[in-house]
């Protein structure tokens, strides 16, 4: 069977209730029992020796008889005397253990056989039948132990306040538990609705209903957790988007090459004897399917840098050299079309990864390139930050980028301009593999308007340790 979560809480605070009401009676009841026997004990030592002091100055006083003679004689008199001083029943016994005298005479004798041996041996003796508590102790004179002193004292009204407490304490626990157990359900009870709520949201999102809103809002560990739930769920919903927006890009991106590809090969099968068509098919097929090949390269860097956390190889590089080299490496592509890089580099060392910021590099270079105009350059500027890291800009004086879509072209598969992106074999995912790695170095791009047209892209990197 199973038992909500309320109950389980209900029924352990019921029991941790009763636990502790229980431990506090049991504590408190034996220390008052504690104090009432302690008390009591106190109060017939005190009597014992008021009694023993009476005795020996009767002895010292009156005539002198032997210890025999003197309790036989002198027994009930002293029984009498201290009874009524004491205000309990007082017993006299002398050595042989016969009784002497009694300040009750006409009361029930009591039976003290089992323990009158010990109290003739100078001992002191505690005994408690019922409501009766019987205490014996040696009665001494000038020459040492002379017979027994018997105090018998009633405990019924000490019993009745005892049995009148353990009853106060069984009802008022039983109250405060009642009322703790009914008070904590209700709580509980207000609790398990909030769980119950975040559940259920957790249930929505697990089934692809995402919740537009917080499960409830409250200033404690709940209320932090319905906010961590909501935010979960916008994650998701928002990963789940751009999945999907992803995965239709790409199957648009990649049909798109395909289908060209697709439409020359039936061409050549149909014309197989124009060398012109020829031509024109084999320029056609190899540029889409470098296109493609760069597009699924592009895809399969991008999904790896989102899933794995490669280990970065550090090491010095020279940042001018390196720029140097990918220039020289980009000048062809740069002829064809028509553009000319320039730079303007500063000696900077910095300790990074080479591998990514070659594709950094590259990548901006190459969209310099491509989304310039005719006749148009391409400048690449570095300088030291004054905190030791290192600036590198790439400017180039193409049709520029609109300042509400600067932010988004860093989203794979976004471009501004769709059709001069295909024209010129553009994918949209250069820039967004670009901050992929750029965040990995820990560095940061922006992306500004200059004056004289064109865009501007500014990579910055932290000065790094080894």
């Amino acid at each position: 069977m199973r038992i909500s979560l309320k109950w389980k809480f209900a029924l352990f605070i019921a029991a941790l209730l009763l636990f502790a009401v229980s431990v506090l009676s049991v504590l408190v009841l034996n220390g008052v029992h504690r104090y009432q026997k302690e008390e009591m004990e106190k109060t017939l030592d005190r009597q014992a020796e008021i009694a023993n002091n009476w005795i020996g100055q009767q002895v010292v006083t009156g005539t002198r008889f032997d210890p025999q003679t003197f309790m036989g004689l002198q027994g009930q008199n002293l029984a009498v005397e201290i009874g009524a001083a004491s205000g309990m029943r007082f017993l006299l016994y002398d050595m042989t253990g016969a009784r002497t005298g009694d300040s009750l005479p006409l009361a029930e004798s009591p039976d003290v056989s089992g323990v009158l041996s010990h109290a003739l041996n100078n001992k002191i003796v505690y005994r408690v039948l019922g409501d009766t508590e019987d205490y014996l102790a040696p009665a001494q004179g000038p020459d040492g132990q002379i017979g027994v002193l018997h105090f018998q004292v009633s405990l019924a009204a000490s019993n009745a306040f005892y049995r009148n407490l353990q009853n106060s304490f069984l009802i008022a626990g039983s109250g405060v538990l009642l009322f703790s157990f009914v008070l904590g359900l209700l709580y509980m009870n207000r609790q398990a609705k909030a769980i119950r709520r975040l559940k259920e949201a957790a249930d929505d999102i697990r089934v692809g209903a995402f919740i537009d809103a917080p499960p409830f809002r409250r200033q404690d560990e709940l209320g932090s957790l319905s906010d961590g739930i909501y935010e979960m769920s916008r994650a998701i919903q928002g990963s789940l988007r751009t999945q999907q927006h992803f995965i239709n890009n790409i199957s648009h991106e990649l049909k798109t090459p395909l289908t060209s590809i697709r439409a020359y090969t039936d061409l050549l099968h149909m014309y197989e004897d124009d060398p012109g068509l020829v031509g024109e098919a084999r320029d056609v097929i190899d540029k889409e399917a470098e296109r493609l090949y760069e597009l699924v390269e592009k895809v399969l860097k991008l999904a790896a840098l989102e899933k794995y956390e490669f280990e970065q190889q550090l090491e010095k590089i020279r940042i001018d050299s390196l720029l140097e080299d990918l220039t020289s490496r980009m000048r062809g592509k740069a002829e064809k079309f028509g553009v000319t890089i320039s730079h303007a580099l500063v000696p900077a060392e910095l300790w990074a990864d080479r591998e990514s910021l070659i594709q950094i590099f590259l990548n901006l270079l190459d969209n310099a390139i491509k989304y310039n105009v005719e006749n148009g350059t391409v400048l690449i500027r570095s300088r030291i930050m004054e905190e030791g890291g290192v600036e590198v800009e790439f400017t180039d004086t193409g049709l520029g980028i609109p300042e509400d879509r600067r932010e988004r072209i860093f989203e794979p598969f976004y471009t501004v301009n769709k059709d001069r992106a295909r024209k010129s074999g553009g994918s949209g995912l250069g820039l967004s593999l670009v901050r992929q790695l750029v965040d990995k170095q820990h560095g940061q791009i922006r992306v500004e308007h200059p004056v004289k047209g064109g865009a501007s892209f500014i990579v910055t990197f932290p000065a790094g340790d080894e």
